[in-house]
């Protein structure tokens, strides 16, 4: 057990607790005698021992609540950045879709490398606060992070294979933000 009034960083919640629960044993023991033939240094040493290990309970009371209420913070602080990347994901849909459809006019080929270079600068900025995007071309087709569509019979991919990313799939911090939608091999056509 510590004499010291600063928990070190190390010492953990259920230290403190285990500490806090010897002391209230210890104090059980030792308060087993009457009180009529405890001497009075006998009653202050077990009110010590009884108020130490009220300390030692609110001290990890109060660990385990600032250790919460980190949590909590770090969750909002996400749920808040989620939100925000949820509401640009049409603006990423309608910019590909835009640069897609300009790549057709070779005389807006400036204004097209403009768009591109601002499409790449917003996905490498939303990439460094973690947004993640799913192209699961050629991938097994996985139900947590893919929505299919169709399914579509094919020869050259295997079957319950993503033929197609038609709309590209986002993860934030690991968490899923929308499901890729895509089309699926059936395998082979059948005869």
């Amino acid at each position: 057990m510590t004499d010291n009034n600063t928990n070190t960083p190390e010492e953990s919640d259920e230290t403190i607790e285990a500490e806090a629960a010897e002391v209230v044993e210890e104090t059980a023991a030792e308060t087993e005698t009457p009180i009529a033939e405890a001497t009075p240094l006998e009653n202050a040493e077990a009110e010590a021992a009884e108020m130490k290990s009220r300390w030692l309970l609110s001290v990890a009371d109060m660990e385990n609540y600032r250790k919460r209420i980190g949590r909590e913070k770090q969750d909002i602080i996400r749920a808040a950045g989620a939100s925000v990347i949820e509401s640009l994901l049409p603006i990423l849909d309608n910019m590909k879709l835009g640069l897609q459809a300009a790549e057709n006019h070779p005389e807006a080929k400036d204004v097209t490398l403009g768009f591109k270079m601002v499409d790449d600068q917003l996905k490498r900025a939303l990439s460094e606060q973690g947004l993640e995007e799913l192209i699961p071309d050629g991938e097994a087709f996985d139900p947590n992070f893919h929505e299919c569509i169709s399914h579509q019979s094919s020869s050259e991919v295997e079957e319950d294979k993503v033929i197609q990313t038609v709309r590209a799939g986002y993860r934030l911090n690991d968490r899923l933000i929308r499901a890729a939608s895509v089309i699926v091999s059936s395998g082979p056509e059948k005869a």
